[in-house]
């Protein structure tokens, strides 16, 4: 592994990805919407989507491109209409004082490619072949304009004052994605914070960040080897530089010269996360996250309502009580450590940390997921489906709240969840039920280590999964 630069592998690179970069724009709220908001707003996006399919293929990838360019969609250009897209358009739309109602109008849509192309050309940026990897890449020559070669077999692209680092490489022949996947997770960096991680037969992806800045890496595999990028930044840069890791992420095409790479039938073995708690996936679906508060009790916001038949922590509940928060009691001692947090209060802006389970590979896991507070009750941050009822810390490990229903059907982007809208439940909702959750003294508020918090609750935390 090189010395690929502060920025990238060795703190592996990326954003939340090209696609979990944008912040809480409305884009990002639809998912945090009520029940009546969305069937309210589906007569509008059904019409957004009729008009949007009716176009030629090669005219909806454009406009998606384009809303990359001018930071209003962190997706994929492949000419599906979804939520995102919709949400994007309106953003467009409602920036530019027209009605938001996803329908762009033959001059509106003129002017988006056009704002698009002027930032294209402002940045410098073009898809290119690198002869050194072999991968088709766009790069923005501009924003980067250093390059030189790497000791990994392939090119480098960087800012004038080393803050932004675009890498591609070629694994050694006798590295497998397995191989490679677990050096990478296995990198320390002080403060370093994984948000997602995926291993496929023909892929992976690792993206997370540091103290000072955000990394995304992608490796891909065919018959002819393994090849991959990697980009990391410093976080000050990130509103500039958010959509050009998007652009760059929806260029990226490993093997421009070959068939795409078959996948193979083997299954990569689990790997446990930097927490060491990990779990396999076979007592149903993963639902949600809950937090012990008592020998057999487990406290939960995970969306139990719509579940027959849950399981916490691999067992079954002999009662259920509650709402939303729920209160599940067994009749044996759980594997985990009833928690004792003090609660806290955030506000607008404020750094958060989310300690959840994820499912990946058919293992649970446990991420930490960096978060940003939008106000004192929700939070912005990449969510899998198992972060409802997940922990959310403050950075001296107060208790700020619990992640409300994150959808079981969220997209990913290039393998990775989009940041969206959360809401939180406060304290107040479940401290009652949940005294050991507010029963520590409040210790002075100094910041800790995002590792050091995970750990720290990870204990206490148990999979709710919702039995077949």
């Amino acid at each position: 592994m090189s010395a690929i630069s502060k920025h990238t592998l060795s703190v592996p690179l990326a954003i939340v990805s090209a696609l979990c970069l944008s912040g809480p724009s409305s884009r990002a709220l639809a998912q945090g919407a009520p029940p009546a908001t969305r069937a309210a707003a589906a007569p509008l996006i059904e019409a957004a989507r009729a008009a949007f399919e009716a176009l030629p293929e090669a005219d909806r990838k454009a406009i998606q491109e384009a809303l990359i360019w001018t930071g209003d969609y962190s997706g994929a250009a492949d000419g599906t209409f979804g939520r995102g897209t919709f949400d994007a358009l309106a953003v467009y739309q409602q920036r530019g004082n027209t009605v938001p109602n996803g329908i762009l109008t033959p001059s509106a849509r003129t002017s988006l490619l056009a704002a698009a192309q002027q930032a294209r050309t402002i940045a410098g940026f073009s898809v290119i072949d690198d002869p050194k990897s072999g991968v088709r890449i766009g790069v923005p020559a501009q924003v980067l304009p250093k390059q030189d070669v790497n000791a990994n077999g392939g090119s480098r692209w960087q800012s004038a004052d080393g803050k932004i680092t675009l890498d591609t490489r070629i694994a050694p022949p006798d590295q497998t994605l397995q191989s490679l996947y677990e050096r990478n997770l296995a990198i320390q960096t002080p403060g370093r914070v994984l948000s997602y991680k995926v291993l496929r037969p023909d892929f992976f992806v690792i993206a997370g960040e540091t103290p000072t800045g955000k990394f995304y890496t992608r490796y891909a595999a065919s018959p002819s080897g393994i090849r991959a990028f990697s980009i990391g930044y410093d976080k000050t840069l990130a509103p500039k530089v958010d959509r050009l890791v998007v652009a760059i992420a929806n260029s990226f095409t490993p093997f421009p010269m070959t068939s795409p790479a078959t996948a193979s039938s083997a299954t990569p073995a689990p790997t446990p996360t930097a927490q060491g708690k990990s779990v396999a996936a076979n007592n149903g679906s993963l639902i949600g996250t809950g937090i012990a508060i008592g020998p057999r009790q487990v406290l939960t916001a995970a969306p139990l309502a719509s579940c027959k038949d849950p399981r916490a922590g691999g067992l079954k509940p002999q009662q259920v009580a509650g709402n939303g928060p729920w209160v599940l009691t067994f009749a044996e001692n759980l594997k985990a450590t009833p928690a004792s947090l003090s609660a806290g209060s955030t506000m607008a802006g404020a750094s958060l940390l989310v300690v959840s389970f994820a499912s990946d590979n058919g293992q649970i896991s446990l991420n930490a997921t960096p978060a940003s507070a939008l106000d004192e009750a929700s939070l912005a941050a990449p969510l899998q489906p198992g972060a409802s009822g997940a922990p959310v810390l403050d950075p001296s490990g107060s208790l700020i709240g619990l992640v409300g229903n994150v959808s079981s059907d969220g997209r990913r982007i290039a393998g990775i969840m989009p940041v969206a809208r959360y809401p939180m439940l406060l304290p107040a909702k479940f401290t009652d039920v949940a005294p050991t959750l507010a029963a520590k003294a409040a210790e002075p508020a100094t910041q800790k280590r995002a590792a050091d918090l995970a750990a720290g609750i990870a204990p206490a935390l148990v999979p709710i999964q919702c039995a077949p």
